[in-house]
């Protein structure tokens, strides 16, 4: 498997930065926030876009994921989120990011029925320019959809190989579903996952991967027993926890954690 992670972990902090930190601590990879508040946006021009690919490149680091926040699922007008959409697949494809990520966003107002056909609609329209770009938009498990389940509803119908699946394996968990439940859901569809882990379904609070909660023994189990071998995605969500443990630190071991949890399993302990 190759590793990523997010720079929801050191929010605002510049591209060299990020690099240098995915280089030091042997990650694959980077996910990139596409929010205002970072330095890739969809608002940064041609010339800027060359330039943190050129960085990437130079260093052997991938740029995995613009990760942004089109809400697909969520009530009003087709427009406004069909165009964020596009923004968004743009830098990608400016980038050479296979994935960008969308959350459902799904309100109290639509049934669970109107929310699916929102998304799949709004999904299906995307379709043609992000393969047009070698782009792959994937929907996280997340807030109106947060199982496997829930997610597979809207894929199933849409039915394109350029329109995919985020697992974040804290959403699932918290709404009372196995790995074991979501990973069928989700593989037809699986672009790759995102780990983390927190204290307790209560506390969310991140923490150092392999200390809290989250069965991410069993997330690896799965995708051992699957035979999967994709990416994984560390997202320490610092931007909104402050008082978190800076991700610097952790980076080193939280690696190392990865690697030995994909490995086959030993008798000794995690």
């Amino acid at each position: 498997m190759k590793f990523a992670f997010s720079t929801l972990g050191v929010p605002g902090a510049p591209v060299r930065d990020v690099v240098r930190l995915a280089v030091e601590h042997a990650y694959d990879g980077v996910e990139l926030r596409a929010h205002p508040e970072e330095p890739v946006h969809p608002g940064i021009g041609p010339g800027e876009r060359a330039a943190v690919a050129e960085e990437f490149a130079a260093a052997g680091v991938e740029i995995l994921t613009v990760a942004g926040y089109a809400r697909v699922a969520a009530p009003g007008d087709d427009g406004p989120v069909l165009a964020e959409l596009a923004q968004l697949i743009r830098l990608a494809g400016d980038l050479g990011a296979p994935y960008v990520r969308v959350f459902p966003g799904g309100g109290d107002e639509q049934s669970p029925e109107e929310a699916d056909a929102t998304a799949a609609r709004r999904l299906g329209a995307a379709a043609p320019e992000a393969a047009d770009r070698g782009v792959h938009v994937l929907l996280e498990t997340h807030d109106s959809h947060p199982r496997g389940a829930d997610a597979a509803r809207v894929l199933g119908p849409v039915g394109h190989k350029n329109i995919g699946a985020l697992w974040d394996v804290m959403h699932p968990w918290l709404a009372g579903e196995s790995p074991s439940e979501t990973f069928p859901a989700l593989s037809p569809h699986l672009g790759y996952i995102q780990v983390k882990d927190i204290a307790s379904a209560e506390d969310t609070t991140p923490l150092a991967l392999g200390t809290g909660a989250l069965p991410l023994p069993q997330v690896a189990g799965v995708l051992r027993s699957e035979g999967w071998d994709g990416w994984l995605c560390w997202e320490y969500e610092k931007r909104w926890y402050p008082g978190a443990e800076p991700l610097e630190g952790l980076l080193a071991p939280g690696r190392e954690y990865l690697r030995r949890l994909t490995e086959p399993p030993t008798d000794g302990p995690l």
